[in-house]
């Protein structure tokens, strides 16, 4: 993969792509109007994109609340995985977050999502408890991690 990898500031322009990779990646993708909604209305979110030569390939948001930051998403279309994408996106949002004054950073994860959370401990994630039948399409458990930054 020799194309340059950019992670920029999400906007409404890129929403065609950003559906895109969202439908490929989750059984209960978001509407068009949450991402709508996250990037006009919500003061705390923050989305960024990869993309390479213009196309969108992954994206990550937060929630920024006082000095607390929840990330909400972060997917990266299937082609492009394992390629430090998804690395590259939750570094700059914990980049951005600290910036933003965030102290700590938590997360859902599944608890099948070993590659998830393989990703979220090498940026130093720690498990913090287990949020019961969180996901809808299966009834699935989350992981909740988080992590303090310096």
């Amino acid at each position: 993969m020799g194309e340059e990898i950019r992670i920029r500031l999400m906007e409404l322009d890129d929403l065609d792509q950003v559906m895109k990779v969202e439908e490929s990646c989750f059984p209960t993708p978001w509407s068009r109007g949450a991402f709508v909604n996250e990037l006009t209305t919500n003061q705390f979110a923050y989305y960024l994109v990869a993309e390479i030569e213009d196309q969108i390939i992954g994206y990550c948001g937060v929630w920024i609340i006082i000095d607390e930051a929840h990330i909400t998403n972060i997917a990266v279309y299937s082609p492009y995985r394992r390629k430090g994408i998804g690395d590259k996106l939750l570094y700059g949002i914990m980049e951005m977050a600290q910036t933003l004054g965030a102290k700590k950073i938590t997360l859902e994860v599944r608890v099948s999502n070993e590659t998830a959370k393989k990703l979220y401990r090498k940026h130093g994630f720690e498990n913090g408890g287990i949020r019961k039948n969180y996901y809808t399409d299966n009834q699935e458990d989350a992981q909740i991690m988080w992590v303090m930054l310096e």
